[in-house]
């Protein structure tokens, strides 16, 4: 069934033409720069975004991370414009800025659609990606609701069976793609992870790791201003007095320097289990 709202489908002439524009006006359109022939009978409205503009110049659709980075949906991999090209789409040199995929899609589209169902991309960008990033954009596709639980067999049916060992990993609570990274680097260094744990009077954090360390994934859209690293901070200070220990890895550290979070993840988890932190217990009743 077609998801794709009117915004994410493109106009023929004859569309045009039976929605009142005359000639002249279709060519005022044009030299005015509020519509785009993208291609021969094809065109799209000038504030569409550039990737529907690129893919259908291709002849394609906006497919893979693309397709999902216009549902907010987390990425990691964002190389050029992907899109999914039917058999007739237009083939154009290497520099052309399009990563190309190929096949049969999952869910049929409109005819008049500029992207690929949501269900197709989430295929294609676990394809596309690493196996962790290709998790947090599941994790994200399934907690805004793009994607639905019951359509992860189908979903996975779909790709190579090398890539299906990240479905056990597939966990819809974490709220950020970064949240599913810290999480897999927890697990990787054998913590116990429990998601989105509210604590009484404090509020909800993002996990709390073998049932004393808080990690709380910051990122500077929603952390930017003084205000809110205030009630940040008091957070913290609450958290310490119910005996948790807080960490806030930044986003940018998360994506690009995953490395130092894990040393720094590592080294708590070291310090808490050799008794180094005053020899910490939690005794979870009462507390959350």
């Amino acid at each position: 069934m077609d998801s794709a709202p009117v915004a994410h489908r493109f106009r023929s002439y004859a569309d045009l033409r039976a929605a009142g524009l005359s000639r002249r006006q279709i060519t005022r359109e044009l030299s005015g720069g509020s519509l785009v022939r993208a291609r021969n009978d094809v065109y799209v409205a000038v504030s569409a975004p550039d990737a529907m503009k690129t893919a259908s110049r291709v002849g394609g659709l906006v497919g893979c991370v693309s397709a999902l980075a216009l549902w907010d949906v987390f990425v990691q991999e964002r190389n050029g414009v992907h899109a999914h090209l039917r058999t007739n789409g237009v083939i154009r040199g290497p520099d052309d800025g399009v990563v190309r995929h190929w096949g049969r899609l999952i869910r049929a589209v409109h005819p008049r659609s500029l992207v690929v169902e949501p269900l197709d991309a989430l295929r294609q960008a676990v394809i596309c990606q690493s196996p962790r990033a290709a998790i947090a954009s599941v994790d994200s596709a399934l907690n805004k609701g793009i994607v639905r639980q019951d359509e992860l067999d189908e979903l996975f049916a779909a790709i190579p069976a090398r890539r299906r060992v990240i479905l056990p990993h597939i966990d819809g609570r974490a709220e950020a793609g970064t949240e599913t990274l810290v999480r897999l680097m927890v697990r990787a260094l054998g913590g116990h992870v429990e998601l989105q744990v509210r604590i009484r009077d404090v509020g909800r954090v993002d996990m709390i790791v073998d049932g004393w360390l808080v990690i709380e994934c910051d990122s500077r859209a929603y952390h930017s201003d003084w205000q809110t690293q205030l009630e940040d901070r008091r957070r913290d200070l609450a958290l310490a007095e119910r005996g948790y220990v807080s960490i806030r890895p930044a986003a940018e550290d998360i994506l690009y320097r995953p490395e130092v979070v894990v040393e720094a993840i590592a080294g708590m988890l070291r310090a808490g289990r050799s008794g180094h932190l005053g020899g910490l217990t939690r005794v979870r009743a009462g507390n959350s």
